[in-house]
């Protein structure tokens, strides 16, 4: 059985918890698309060859949460040779027998366009801060800045920019609590695969 659910959404949004609790939920295969950048970033040098030559290894290095290992994410993905490098990997996972969960930017757009599920998580930049701020700390006016700083790289970018898929479920979570993000995530692919029931 292959079924996929593509999410989407700016840094800090949920996305990556909601989707682990998703893959967990359902017994769905996980890729946090975004640690494949942030490994490229982190490998240095020509990122294209950086990219072309990931290994696991490279995704288990323990620097790539960092706020500086996501801007450099940023950078790294606005180009079109690196995205291209890595997409063949990211669709692969996505057909993994069982089912998978992908979190990115361009997942439901570029990546898994027929994704079976496809999520945008997002909420305001200043609920997004203070996350990212209580994660890495320092000067909170600083995380708020580099927050709306990547946004516009991200959105702006001319190859695959962070958007919302046309039929991608919308999640807020600015005033939401994760299980209630979660829940309604879950609603969403309940509703497209009903038989998959949940502990």
């Amino acid at each position: 059985m292959e079924f996929t659910v593509a999410i989407d959404g700016p840094a800090a949004a949920g996305k990556g918890t909601i989707a682990r609790a998703l893959a967990d939920r359902f017994g769905f295969a996980y890729l946090d698309t975004g640690l494949l950048y942030r490994a490229v970033a982190a490998k240095g040098g020509d990122p294209v060859q950086a990219a072309e030559d990931l290994s696991a290894q490279d995704l288990a290095r323990d620097d790539l949460r960092t706020l500086a290992a996501g801007q450099a994410a940023s950078r790294v993905a606005a180009l079109p040779a690196v995205r291209s490098a890595l997409t063949d990997f990211q669709r692969r996972f996505a057909r993994t027998a069982g089912g998978a969960v992908l979190d990115g930017r361009d997942i439901g757009t570029v990546i898994c366009p027929m994704a079976e599920v496809k999520l945008y998580v997002t909420s305001s930049p200043e609920v997004r801060a203070q996350r990212r701020w209580r994660e890495v700390g320092g000067d909170l006016a600083q995380v708020l800045a580099e927050v709306r700083e990547r946004d516009a790289r991200d959105m702006g970018r001319a190859d695959a920019p962070l958007r919302p898929a046309e039929d991608a479920v919308l999640i807020d979570t600015t005033d939401m609590t994760i299980d209630q993000a979660v829940s309604v995530a879950s609603a969403a692919v309940r509703a497209r695969f009903p038989e998959r029931t949940t502990p």
